[in-house]
């Protein structure tokens, strides 16, 4: 048995704690840049709580909070540009995945800012800005990820900055953040959570660890399914579940779910989340088949973890969650043929130990779409 298994992110959860444990933003700088979308850490509360932290210990700070769903490389390097010209020695980023993962990556581009944007997404940067994550969804687990998932123009899907520098120094996990979410949010973002540790345990590089995360990720989310409120005990153990979710992903990476999804992402502005909702189905029924004779078991064992008897019953809450959350999208079959032709190539194809062809590919688009 060979594990590598490597999470240096301090995480403090509980109610006040991004104020309560404001000490942790004294020693990483004396000016902070803030990193959010336009409403949601105000409404949230959480900027509020840092902005008196960081008053507290007389520290400063500037704020960029223009970063849109899906983060581009454009939006990266303004934000790297705003801490040059701020001369913010910090990062905290505030928010759902996108804020997260952008100020992450402009982290790692303002120690960088030479880099070419083509090779943005194949270095691995060991040089960043000190980083502070505090989630306002519970989905992404960015905040203990050393990833960032940017929307790639240049390859017309979306595509990871990754490096060891790029964990965050600390997450705060305050689940009043979460209580501003709609329900659609909360349903895409909790999927996306149990698609990071679904895809985790069909993962080339799973483990015990990520093994054990994953499992106790997977049993919280379909707890709060079952309890169906959201009340806060719901919240604090889905953002709990969230990032397990994050820490599996970061150790095991994700799987061919991830390459389909980026396309409607991309393609038709989907939520990440409901991606999920639309594909995940159809794919473990896709390596149940597949698995049979090379990978017995595991399709069994995330079914225990969702306390469920069989992909059926785990398709239909799928289903309910996605009617919860909009009407159903329409597509073309040739559009999915595109689609399929793109999301083969990329690398999360190769990470699982379920590797669909391309003709697999666009056969579980079809049915999961049509």
């Amino acid at each position: 048995m060979r594990i590598d298994y490597f999470m240096p992110t301090r995480v403090v959860m509980g109610e006040n704690c991004v104020f309560e444990n404001r000490e942790l933003f004294a020693g990483l700088g004396k000016k902070a840049l803030l990193v959010t979308g336009r409403k949601s850490a105000k409404l949230s509360g959480a900027q509020a709580d840092v902005e008196k932290a960081l008053a507290a210990n007389g520290q400063a700070r500037a704020l960029y909070d223009k970063v849109m769903s899906n983060p581009s490389v454009e939006c990266i390097r303004e934000i790297a540009s705003v801490i040059a010209a701020e001369q913010c020695n910090f990062v905290i980023a505030i928010g759902g995945g996108s804020p997260l993962d952008a100020g992450k990556a402009a982290a790692a581009l303002a120690c960088a800012p030479e880099t070419e944007s083509a090779a943005l997404f194949s270095t691995s940067f060991t040089s960043a800005l000190p980083i502070v994550a505090i989630p306002s969804t519970a989905g992404t687990g960015s905040e203990v990820t050393r990833n960032a998932v940017l929307t790639n123009h240049q390859a017309k899907t979306k595509a990871s900055m990754a490096g060891p520098a790029m964990f965050p120094r600390c997450a705060f996990l305050d689940a009043r953040y979460l209580s501003t979410l709609s329900l659609s949010t909360t349903i895409n973002t909790a999927v996306d959570a149990l698609s990071h540790a679904i895809e985790g345990m069909l993962s080339m590089r799973a483990s015990l660890f990520s093994d054990i995360l994953a499992k106790e990720s997977i049993a919280l989310i379909a707890k709060c399914y079952r309890r169906g409120d959201l009340e806060r005990q719901t919240r604090e153990e889905l953002l709990s579940a969230s990032t397990l979710a994050g820490m599996v992903i970061t150790n095991a990476g994700t799987v061919a779910v991830h390459a389909m999804g980026y396309m409607l992402t991309y393609n038709r502005n989907i939520d990440h989340g409901r991606t999920a909702e639309l594909l995940l189905g159809e794919f473990l029924r896709f390596a149940q088949k597949t698995e049979q004779s090379k990978h017995a078991g595991r399709i069994n064992e995330i079914l225990t973890s969702l306390n469920m008897r069989s992909l059926d019953e785990f398709c239909a809450v799928l289903d309910t969650l996605f009617r919860a959350s909009g009407p159903r999208e329409r597509f073309e079959r040739s559009e999915l043929e595109a689609y399929a032709a793109q999301a083969v190539t990329a690398k999360n194809i190769t990470n699982g130990i379920v590797k669909p062809s391309e003709q697999d590919i666009f056969d579980i688009f079809v049915k999961s779409l049509m």
